[in-house]
Order: structure tokens, then sequence, then C-alpha cells
């Protein structure tokens, strides 16, 4: 547990968009960023138990970004974002397949979208914003350890 909480505080240390909208959220409260950054990660969560169209949340979170950074990713001259965007495409493809054959088994485990979401997929999200070695502070320890998560 240390370890995570060490990781979460380089994070937060971190220059980047998200820092800075928690220090001016930090500045204007009196909360610290760790806090607040808890609390986002909290209502996320129980948004996506409990909300009217988790389904849709979801899958926003799993396609805006993802989307935007794999055109970027083509453009660039760099082959390897391009396999690391192809094998994301194919495990969401393979998910959106599953959900559609089993659609009415899969409503009624309230976990699932949290579980779709996972730390996987935030943390490909948040690696591909731009926040560079802010990831490398949360995310998999090696490159033997990205590539077996896919990102």
């Amino acid at each position: 547990m240390d370890g995570l909480r060490q990781r979460v505080e380089h994070f937060l240390e971190q220059r980047n968009l998200v820092t800075e909208v928690l220090g001016a959220l930090e500045a204007k409260t009196g909360v610290e960023k760790r806090y607040l950054a808890a609390g986002a990660v909290t209502l996320l969560s129980l948004y996506l138990l409990f909300g009217y169209g988790a389904s849709l949340l979801c899958n926003l979170i799993g396609f805006v970004y993802p989307a935007y950074a794999s055109i970027k990713a083509i453009e660039s001259p760099s082959k390897d974002d391009d396999t690391v965007w192809l094998t994301y495409w194919v495990v969401y493809a393979l998910f959106g397949l599953a959900e559609f054959f089993s659609d009415l088994l899969l409503s009624w485990f309230p976990f699932y979208y949290v579980g779709k979401v996972g730390p996987a997929r935030a943390g490909t999200a948040v690696e591909r914003m731009g926040l560079g070695d802010s990831w490398e502070a949360l995310g998999p320890e090696s490159p033997e350890d990205t590539r077996r998560w896919g990102m």
C-alpha cells in the first residue's frame, strides 16, 4: 500500500494538466490535492456502479480520447505507438462483441462497468493525455508489464 501511495504522491507532484487543475481547486477550497483526486476517483467509481448511463460513460472513457490518440499515432513517424493503439482497439472491439451477445446477463452485474474501465484502460488514457512521465509514477514498473497490460 505504501508503494501505491508513494506513486500517487509522485504523480501529484508532476506538472501536467491534471495537477494544475487540482492545484487550482486546492487554492480555492483549501483541500489538499490528494484528497481532491481521491474524491474524483471515488465519485467516478460510484457513478459507474450506480449511475444512470454508466454504459455510455464507460464507452466515452474508452473511446473519445483513444480515438484522438490513435489519429496522432498514425500521423507520427514511429510505428511503435501504432501497434499499441491497434492492440487497444482489438481489445476494445472484443469487449464490444462480448457485450453485444451478453448484454442481458451483464446488466445484472453492477461492477461490470467499473471493471471494464479498470486500471489498464484508465492508465492508457492517462498516459496518452500527454502526461508522459507522470504515468510512470502510477503505471507498470517495467516494459514487460506494459506489454502484458496492452499499453
